[in-house]
């Protein structure tokens, strides 16, 4: 009966939207299309039927006498699965993907030997050759921790060792089960766990639904504080008659009872709130959420539990977003407030450093996009928030682009307005055209021409200016076309945060400034495991240990190499004053700007067994690879200055290494200050904490790096648990069981089906969730019934 009230309670989201015939707010190429409908099989057109049913009677055919799946014999179909014994290969997804990764270039799991060229997204493809596979030894186990006999995974299969530990159910604990944080017991990872353990299961403290209050982290702009110290902050709004305010995000004080602490990173250190959590009506019912398209929402959510929910609407009401321009409200907002900020003319800068009220620095936050990308309503209302929360309610201190790759070539995006305009109507919502900025690969050669020479090796087999290789070229040009800006958030289509925007990139930014540049890039290729290696200056001063022993010098400042060519007007001004010799080198860079703030550790890309390691172009061959930094995910904060060394590095010296290795590279060659902030990732199981650590810094020196690394493909199923990779599944299971639909819980099951409507509305239950802070990543669809575009 649970399965079948489940799958209802799933089935209950489909109709509204397999009943739109259309949705005037998405793009033209992300409207739902007509479903086949049975009549034109059956109709009366003869020569249709013919034609229909003789096509549908040949492919049966082929499929029936060709399909080697039908022809394979028992024998060699357990051949196939036992293939799962090997190596971890990830899901090939070249363009349109939100990231540029390792697996992208392997096949799925359990697939068995490809042909060299495949199509994959309308490309030609050649997949990696796979090592050898063997079969598992039940006493060898690998560095991750790795392979042991998989008891609550798919059944038969060894899987990996981590697949053996109980889920955590604390995270679908609800907001009847809401305690404050000085009650808060989690169930993880402070309680011992054997792989027999029994998750925690909260006690439902609430008979009813609590209410949800006003949350703004933005600065008191209207404290005598700030007016003392910087420029006045003036409101900005929706609308150009400044009538419609921008909508406030919402929070619950406390935390559902039992809900797990993130294995890795740290709220206090980065200083993000973690007493407070969301629930999707407090997090997207100010953007249109929970409200129909007649009022100006978007429709969804309206089908999900929604008791309590018009607490979200009591002071503003529903807000009609019909006819909303987020680039003309984004503009009208930053000339309000324009003696706010710096220029980023240096010599006006420089003066306006030295007056009173302080000026600040302004943040462009670049999303890249691409043609043919599906929109949706949940799409919708995630950069709704995103302008919202950083540009509208900060004053103008931010602003958000779109960095829109136009992949056809061929497009005169330069020279005919008539073609931009169809192409903006054809692939970004009404709402969104002022904030797009066009490229394409074809660009970018004009833009940096010449021959780049020889690459060490070129695993993805495509061209240097494509934007798997070099996704980097687009942001130097926007970088150069926009001097206004003193940093630069890369951020992707597939990525959501539970809580405010601005919350998120001020803590890390703030945080990354207050961090010495000694011992930085050691710090910054480890994972921080609180529960494992203690508070912060306890870990730090274990990296610091670990460095001494390994006998490798600490980095600071520019690294010399075999064949290192020189910038254009050298290095001397890239270290601050702080650091120069007679000064405590505790304090070097402390309040300096980050120029790359990662989300990943910067890892030693060198025998690292990651697939990209080698990308390297236009060095000289005559010596070694240059050393290497690589981050994985490509969302990342880079400076100005950056990004110019950068461009000269590209234009000048025609040098450029694969995308997510060129800015750490960069950044570590020239001496510019680069640093990982562990943000909180959470893990879907209850691994013991020095497991964790064996599989996440089981490199060399019990780092990122090197042999054993993480990132290598063999040890990168450690992610699928995670909230945050790009190939994680438990951030799209969370995620979408917190919007409210059911979903699988990943266990050995398959077909049962947890949270939704009905289970949500069971009084026996704690309703639906509410989570802290977090990153999750990669949201590939929301509602369920999106899963087959994907």
């Amino acid at each position: 009966m649970d399965q079948i009230s489940n799958f209802m309670a799933r089935r209950s989201t489909w109709p509204a939207f397999i009943a739109r015939k259309d949705e005037p707010r998405l793009p033209v190429s992300s409207q739902p299309q007509p479903m086949i409908r049975f009549r034109t099989l059956l109709g009366h057109c003869l020569y249709r039927r013919v034609v229909i049913w003789t096509f549908v009677v040949v492919v049966c055919l082929y499929f029936t006498l060709f399909n080697p799946r039908l022809n394979t014999t028992s024998r060699e179909v357990l051949e196939l699965v036992n293939l799962g014994n090997g190596q971890f290969k990830g899901k090939p997804e070249l363009e349109g993907s939100a990231d540029l990764q390792v697996a992208d270039l392997q096949v799925a799991d359990l697939q068995v030997a490809s042909p060299q060229v495949q199509a994959v997204d309308g490309k030609e493809h050649v997949p990696q050759s796979s090592p050898e596979v063997k079969p598992a030894d039940k006493n060898e186990k690998d560095p991750a921790g790795d392979r042991e006999k998989n008891e609550d995974g798919p059944s038969g299969l060894n899987g990996p060792h981590w697949l053996k530990y109980k889920h955590l159910d604390g995270y679908y604990n609800g907001l009847r089960s809401l305690v404050t944080f000085t009650e808060y017991k989690p169930g993880y990872p402070e309680i011992s766990y054997t792989s027999e353990a029994e998750s925690t299961v909260a006690q439902v403290h609430r008979t009813e639904t609590p209410r949800p209050r006003i949350y703004r982290p933005q600065p008191d702009y209207n404290s005598e504080a700030y007016r003392s110290t910087y420029v006045p902050v003036r409101p900005c709004y929706l609308d150009d008659e400044k009538k419609v305010p921008v909508p406030d995000l919402f929070a619950y004080d406390g935390i559902p009872q039992g809900q797990p602490q993130p294995a890795i990173g740290s709220y206090d250190l980065l200083g993000i709130r973690q007493d407070i959590c969301f629930d999707r009506f407090s997090r997207y019912g100010p953007y249109g959420l929970g409200y129909g398209p007649d009022q100006g929402g978007t429709g969804v959510g309206i089908d999900t539990e929604r008791e309590g929910s018009d607490a979200i609407w009591e002071r503003t009401g529903k807000i009609n977003f019909d006819g909303t321009d987020w680039a003309s409200a984004q503009e009208r907002c930053f000339l309000d407030n324009e003696n706010r900020f710096f220029t980023g003319n240096a010599t006006l800068d420089a003066h306006l450093a030295q007056m009173h009220p302080k000026r600040i620095d302004r943040t462009a936050v670049v999303i890249r996009l691409f043609t043919g990308f599906k929109w949706t309503s949940h799409t919708l209302l995630n950069f709704r928030a995103l302008v919202s929360e950083l540009s509208l309610q900060s004053g103008g201190e931010y602003d958000v682009h779109f960095l829109l790759h136009v992949r056809d070539n061929a497009a005169p995006i330069w020279a005919d307005e008539v073609t931009v305009q169809n192409i903006l109507d054809e692939n970004v919502p009404w709402e969104f055209h002022g904030l797009c900025t066009l490229w394409s690969e074809a660009q970018m050669k004009l833009y940096y021409p010449g021959d780049f020479g020889h690459t060490f090796e070129n695993p993805a087999n495509s061209d240097i200016h494509g934007v798997y290789r070099s996704a980097h070229m687009p942001l130097q040009y926007f970088a150069r076309m926009h001097p206004e800006y003193a940093h630069f958030w890369n951020w992707e289509m597939d990525m959501r945060w539970v809580g405010s925007y601005y919350e998120l990139f001020d803590t890390l930014g703030t945080w990354a400034a207050r961090q010495s540049r000694l011992g930085i890039w050691e710090r910054s290729a480890k994972y921080y495991i609180p529960a494992f290696h203690g508070d912060w200056s306890n870990f730090t001063r274990l990296v610091e240990e670990e460095t001494q022993a390994s006998g490798r010098a600490s980095v600071i400042g520019p690294v010399d190499f075999p064949g290192k060519t020189p910038l254009q007007h050298g290095e001397e001004g890239l270290l601050p004053e702080s650091c120069n010799p007679g000064y405590d080198m505790s304090k070097c860079g402390v309040g300096e700007d980050a120029d790359l703030i990662s989300l990943n550790p910067l890892f030693d890309a060198d025998q690292s067994g990651w697939v990209f390691s080698g990308d390297v172009t236009g060095y000289d061959t005559q010596f070694d690879k240059p050393p290497r930094r690589s981050a994985i995910v490509t969302a990342s904060r880079l400076s100005r200055r950056l990004l110019s060394v950068m461009h000269e590095e590209t234009w000048r010296n025609h040098h450029s290494t694969f995308t997510e290795m060129f800015p750490p590279t960069i950044a570590f060659h020239h001496g510019l200050k680069a640093v990982y902030a562990p943000h909180p990732v959470y893990v879907e199981r209850a691994w013991p904490v020095e497991n964790i650590d064996k599989a996440f810094n089981g490199g060399r020196d019990h780092t990122t790096g090197g042999h054993g690394s993480p990132f290598d493909p063999t040890n990168e199923h450690n992610f699928k648990g995670t909230t945050w990779y790009y190939n994680s599944e438990f951030a799209g299971r969370l995620w979408r069981r917190w919007l409210g639909y059911a979903q699988s819980d990943g266990r050995a099951n398959e077909g049962m089906l947890s949270g939704g409507r009905l289970e949500e509305e069971d009084r026996s239950g704690s309703g639906r969730l509410c989570l802290r802070n977090m990153l999750v990543h990669p949201i590939k669809w929301e509602n369920p019934v999106e899963e087959d575009k994907y």
